[in-house]
């Protein structure tokens, strides 16, 4: 139904905004699809589109590989949400019989776990929204903006409020969905929110009357006991510091996560606290799955974990923020990283606060 155009340049032309306003014009069956463990910006941005697309009477479903953690089921529409892992029939007809697939918050079909072969079989037309770099050139239509840009949730309004001036139809409900999303991917602002672009699309979400600290409670202070006991057990028993390189790691075996009952999302975050300590500008956080070992990279100033994500450990992701897999044992993951850390000394030993 419409020409399938790779466009190099990933910031919205005029051309782009009318494919997108002609795509709105009748009522569609679409998807939205997401990452992996999919995060506060992924959900929020997700069913904020899903709650704009909904005014237009399309038929949406927002499809996600695998659960969302507990402190998101309280956004608007996330019952709703399909799980790939539980429901993956129901994901593939939904792909297979969708006029439109928005793919938000992930650059590379890899990242959808099952859900990768429905996406690389299917011909439908695909808008791309994003804030990764590197996004790969099968998406028909993209919108993806790495610098001076917190999330894809900022991107979300962006487009709705600013590329297809759309405010009317821009709700509260959606501003909730959307606060998530930039709250969660800096930190509550602790980083990649050095734009004043960002501040000025918080204070956009604020006027429609949200509030802000039931939004940060709703996330960040409903921890179970377990979950604080795992955080407790990990920074006490798992923490090593290498001052020589200016680095910290902690690892988390599937024994561990067990011991303390391990539920989706809570882990989150706990790569930080390694990055919090004064000498170290680089730190590294494995914790072992049943078919891979997942690492999280943080750092401080310049040094590009998205670099180091993607040459040693199949990932990406920004400059001071990234993830990876390692296909093996999680002990040798780790090795892996103290056998390149060398290579990196002089870098990781300048000064980050300049």
């Amino acid at each position: 139904m419409y020409f399938c155009r790779l466009f190099c340049n990933q910031i919205l032309k005029k051309a782009d905004i009318e494919t997108i306003k002609d795509i709105l014009s009748s009522p569609k069956k679409m998807v939205i699809v997401t990452h992996y463990n999919p995060d506060g910006d992924a959900i929020g941005s997700s069913l904020a589109l899903l709650l704009y697309l909904q005014q237009y009477k399309h038929q949406v479903s927002v499809l996600v590989p695998n659960s969302l953690p507990d402190y998101l089921t309280w956004m608007p529409e996330s019952e709703n949400i399909l799980i790939a892992t539980e429901q993956l029939d129901i994901c593939k007809e939904k792909i297979e019989e969708a006029d439109i697939i928005f793919c938000l918050d992930f650059n590379a079909f890899n990242r959808v776990g099952q859900m990768q072969e429905f996406l690389e079989q299917s011909k439908t037309f695909k808008i791309l929204i994003d804030h990764h770099i590197s996004p790969m050139k099968y998406f028909n239509l993209k919108y993806s903006l790495t610098d001076k840009t917190s999330s894809t949730s900022e991107l979300v309004y962006r487009l709705i409020v600013e590329k297809l001036a759309d405010k009317k139809h821009f709700t509260k409900a959606m501003a909730e969905c959307l606060y998530v999303g930039i709250m969660t991917d800096t930190g509550s602002m602790s980083y990649s929110c050095n734009n004043p672009s960002t501040y000025r699309v918080l204070s956009a979400l604020v006027d429609y009357k949200i509030d802000g600290e039931k939004i940060h409670r709703r996330v960040y202070d409903t921890y179970s006991e377990s979950r604080l006991h795992l955080l407790g057990y990990c920074l006490f028993k798992k923490l090593v510091v290498l001052k020589e390189f200016s680095t910290s790691y902690m690892l988390l075996t599937k024994a561990d996560l067990d011991f303390y009952n391990y539920q989706q999302g809570d882990t989150e975050g706990i790569v930080n606290y390694g990055l919090s300590i004064k000498e170290v500008r680089f730190t590294a956080f494995f914790t072992e799955r049943d078919d891979r070992v997942r690492i999280s990279f943080r750092s401080k100033g310049n040094f590009d974990v998205n670099v180091l994500a993607k040459q040693y450990f199949n990932g990406g992701g920004h400059k001071n923020a990234a993830g990876g897999n390692f296909y093996g044992n999680i002990y040798d993951a780790v090795n892996l990283l103290l056998k390149i850390l060398p290579s990196y000394k002089e870098q990781l030993n300048q000064p980050w606060d300049d």
